[in-house]
């Protein structure tokens, strides 16, 4: 009885256990345009991206302004990523950081607005 327990609840954990692996897609790889100007930036950017759940792995430029981000697209969005920038302080091409947020950046980070 025990080993037909045993061999149920095997099959059960492999099949499940095999769904969960079959259905795991690979990351997505993204870039567009943040606005900042240096270092500061740079970390604040990144923290802020890598603190969202299905972020794999991200990078921001302060030379390209351009920041490239892998990710799980059953967890997190392209526009969530931009909309978690933005609440940072730092503009992307679809959204704008609020005023209050922007101005209370270090000196060296204010950056011209995006349009």
């Amino acid at each position: 009885m025990k080993i037909k327990m045993f061999v149920a609840f095997l099959f059960v954990a492999l099949l499940f256990g095999t769904n969960t692996f079959l259905s795991a897609a690979p990351p997505k790889k993204a870039s567009f345009t943040v606005a900042g100007n240096c270092g500061m930036c740079k970390k604040r950017i990144e923290k802020a991206t890598s603190g969202l759940e299905g972020v794999v792995e991200a990078a921001w430029s302060a030379e390209t302004k351009k920041m490239v981000v892998k990710y799980n697209a059953g967890k997190v969005s392209v526009s969530d990523i931009k909309k978690k920038i933005a609440s940072v302080g730092h503009d992307t091409d679809e959204f704008k950081a609020s005023k209050d947020v922007y101005d209370k950046l270090p000196g060296c980070c204010l950056y011209d607005r995006m349009q």
